[in-house]
């Protein structure tokens, strides 16, 4: 049989996050971000289920060709647009709509060829210091833009620094309000964080979240403003659960070590069960121990060094309640129990010292998913 780690997608969270978007922000179109290959979760995995979004948005071309491929006709928005002039061919050929964040890009797009002119999305740098055009320069490349034969309509990004914390938006808000003052044209401003923490905010005496929003990571269950706000605080829903089973007990005595570096050791008797579920599955090699596991849907901790193929867990809890953990018993490391029971995965990264992004794109290849 094969070894019992399984990632599983739950297409009906899916839905539920992506109607929260839509709670809050009754204004906008939402793109659903699909970058990354959906978070790790996979584009083809989670496509039906996201069918009722406006529109997908992502990086790499070979990702925009698949969500056409499954019949999607809807605008596609490359988020960090082109990234060398014969991109634009496909543009023109799949009918994408792209982001345009540097002179460079202008001139390709000066420079192409097309029958059909593009949608583009002028990307301004409110403050975030990555990509876009600064404040001083950006009227100038709208009015490039605006002159080019290549280019149907134009609307306008910015991406917040802050949203998700105490710093907050206004002070972006304020570049944006400025730099685009007076200039037609839809925009796109709120990620994650803006639509769940700011919902009520206004730009140029509009709602903030008017035309498109773009929902990422809340679109897959995890809070972008954890500690301060849980997942059940935004009724988000985990989209991935990542289970495992025991494939192993072993009784200690006090005194007791358990793994390399014999990083923990028992203060007494106590039961610890091994689980098929390591480093090379893409669960943090750093989470220390205490990290919270779902062992038979009770919540235990992890003991001991993360190894490549299996981690230790405390049976404690459960011996406790008088409930019996052994071979076969259900781990799961984030997401949703077969009772029923959530460990939300922004509770599992915390004391690894990462983010929830990280450990759903880190699900390694070898680990099978089920299929929605």
């Amino acid at each position: 049989m094969p070894r019992p780690i399984l990632a599983t997608v739950h297409p009906e969270a899916l839905r539920h996050n992506l109607q929260r978007a839509r709670q809050l922000a009754p204004d906008a179109r939402v793109w659903a971000v699909v970058k990354a290959n959906a978070y790790g979760h996979g584009i083809e995995r989670c496509f039906e289920a996201l069918r009722g979004a406006d529109g997908f948005a992502l990086l790499d071309l070979a990702e925009a060709e698949r969500v056409r491929a499954l019949g999607w006709r809807g605008p596609i928005l490359l988020l960090e647009g082109v990234f060398e002039p014969r991109d634009l061919e496909l543009c023109s050929r799949l009918q994408l709509w792209h982001t345009v964040h540097c002179t460079e890009q202008m001139d390709w797009l000066a420079a192409h060829k097309t029958q059909a002119p593009h949608r583009v999305f002028l990307k301004l740098n409110s403050g975030m210091n990555r990509l876009g055009f600064t404040p001083e320069a950006f009227r100038s490349a709208w009015a490039r833009l605006n002159a080019l034969p290549q280019v149907e309509e134009i609307s306008f990004m910015t991406h917040f620094s802050d949203a998700d914390g105490p710093r907050g938006i206004a002070h972006q808000i304020a570049v944006f309000e400025a730099a685009t003052a007076d200039l037609p044209g839809e925009r796109t401003l709120s990620n994650s964080a803006a639509i769940l923490r700011h919902a009520t905010a206004r730009v140029g005496g509009q709602p903030l979240a008017a035309d498109w929003v773009r929902e990422g990571i809340a679109l897959y269950g995890s809070a972008p403003d954890f500690p301060e706000h849980s997942a059940a605080d935004w009724d988000l829903r985990p989209a991935m659960t990542l289970a495992s089973r025991l494939i192993g007990t072993q009784q200690l005595q006090a005194g007791d070590t358990v793994g390399y570096g014999s990083a923990f050791t028992a203060d007494g008797p106590m039961r610890v069960g091994v689980v098929a579920c390591g480093y090379a599955d893409g669960y943090p090699r750093h989470a220390p121990v205490g990290t919270p596991v779902l062992v038979g849907g009770i919540r235990s901790r992890t003991v001991g060094r993360v190894s490549m193929d299996m981690i230790t867990v405390d049976l404690s809890p459960l011996d406790a309640a008088g409930l019996p953990a052994g071979v076969g018993t259900e781990v799961v490391l984030w997401g949703r129990a077969a009772s029923g029971e959530v460990l939300p995965i922004d509770e599992v990264a915390r004391p690894a010292g990462t983010i929830g992004y990280e450990l759903m794109c880190a699900v390694a290849a070898r680990v099978p998913f089920a299929s929605p």
